[in-house]
């Protein structure tokens, strides 16, 4: 059931990303990055669908977190830019061809390989010390940060891949916590849950990171912010699972070697889809003529 409820949280999450984003190339571009631009967002029936897809593919993602370890769910939630580009293709009526063919066998093998090397297991969160815990914690929360300030200072058409990857990163932390809270659950109940910190992160976590993709998504097309979306959300949830949920894998040499070749092939296959002419390429759309200041249709064209 692990492998089922993965696959159908990806499928969701993947269809939520492509009408999400063919909702936010409406937005004002004014307000990106400000919780107005999610206020605007709700307004639009096409986004609302695509949170309603999103908000079922986390519930199934939640179901795959509580019978699996993060680090084996976390590529099989990768393969959503499939998905994505699956409804792309029937929108664009184009056929995947060379470029996509290699995309989905990068994708998909590279997912095959990391699980089948790795042979991920769970382990005993008791066994992380405090400081390890804050600091995988803060590093991913920083590296957030980090890619966020840098992309403010860039070209906005230059932004989406940072805002996404920081995204990204926000919601593999968020699948950690979501796991740790499922534990919390399983111990101690609603009580337990309601008096621990974990779920008002998630909270936290997962507004930030929606608002920093629907930023993304508003100023750039598709494939600019989905790949880099798509490859900094298992990496992130790998290292949180790793880092302070305990889970293990397999560090024999052959093994680190299949885990390396099999991340290398999901980031390189995600950056090829990515690139495919079927993902959808938005025009800018009302957030062209609302842009931020000394940000106009001119610098959006370079």
């Amino acid at each position: 059931m692990l492998y089922t409820y993965a696959l159908i949280a990806a499928c969701l999450i993947g269809l939520g990303f492509v009408l999400q984003q063919h909702a936010a190339e409406q937005a004002p571009q004014a307000d990106m990055l400000s919780y107005r631009l999610l206020l605007d967002l709700v307004r639009i029936p096409v986004w609302l669908w695509g949170m309603g897809c999103m908000v079922a593919g986390q519930i199934f993602s939640v179901l795959a977190l509580a019978r699996g370890d993060l680090s084996h769910v976390e590529p099989l939630l990768a393969t959503n830019l499939l998905f994505a580009m699956a409804l792309a293709r029937w929108r664009g009526g184009q056929r995947l061809g060379l470029s996509g063919w290699t995309g989905v066998l990068l994708l998909s093998g590279g997912v095959a390989a990391f699980i089948v090397a790795g042979r991920p297991e769970g382990g005993s969160a008791a066994e992380i010390s405090a400081l390890r815990h804050w600091l995988v914690f803060g590093s991913v929360v920083g590296a957030a940060l980090v890619l966020v300030a840098v992309a403010r200072h860039l070209q906005i058409v230059k932004e989406p891949p940072l805002l996404a990857a920081a995204a990204g990163l926000l919601y593999g932390l968020q699948d950690a916590l979501t796991r740790t809270s499922s534990g919390i659950w399983s111990d101690s109940g609603f009580t337990g849950l309601v008096t621990s910190w974990e779920p008002y992160a998630i909270v936290a976590v997962a507004v930030t990171g929606l608002l920093l993709v629907q930023s993304a998504f508003e100023v750039g097309p598709l494939r600019m912010s989905l790949p880099a979306l798509t490859a900094a959300e298992p990496l992130a949830g790998i290292a949180c699972g790793i880092g302070f949920l305990g889970d293990r894998l397999r560090v024999t040499p052959a093994a680190l070697a299949g885990q390396v070749i099999g991340l290398i092939a999901v980031v390189t296959g995600v950056f090829v889809l990515g690139r495919h002419p079927t993902m959808p390429t938005g025009s800018g759309g009302r957030g062209a003529a609302g842009g931020r200041p000394g940000r106009g249709r001119a610098e959006l064209r370079e």
